[in-house]
């Protein structure tokens, strides 16, 4: 099976804030279908009150991220599937807890992992 990777943005979470705990927890209902199904690896998100930093191979520790990632931040959840059209399924789930689209990667297979 593979692991895909579903996510969003923080920025497109779009909706009143009186639906806050509505959206929490309908997203909250999908995790839980998603670890019932026994498809759910790891989610959440990323906090962004942390800045991120870098660390090199000499345990050197720095302020920033690669300039491609600055902007790295949302929602990320993993999931293990039997297939890209079951890893869109999933995504349709998430987005629509969620109130906005979803992202979906594979990663590639790797046997030690």
């Amino acid at each position: 099976m593979t692991k895909y990777l579903i996510s969003f943005p923080s920025a497109a979470m779009v909706f009143p804030d009186e639906e806050l705990q509505a959206v929490s927890d309908a997203s909250h209902a999908v995790v839980q279908e998603a670890k019932d199904a026994g498809v759910w690896v790891f989610g959440g998100g990323i906090d962004e009150g942390i800045p991120p930093v870098m660390v090199d191979g000499d345990g050197t520790v720095r302020e920033g991220t690669y300039p491609q990632t600055t902007q790295l931040e949302g929602g990320y959840s993993v999931l293990e599937l039997p297939s890209y059209d079951a890893a869109l399924e999933w995504a349709a789930k998430i987005a629509a807890a969620c109130r906005c689209a979803q992202e979906v990667r594979a990663f590639q297979y790797d046997p030690a992992s």
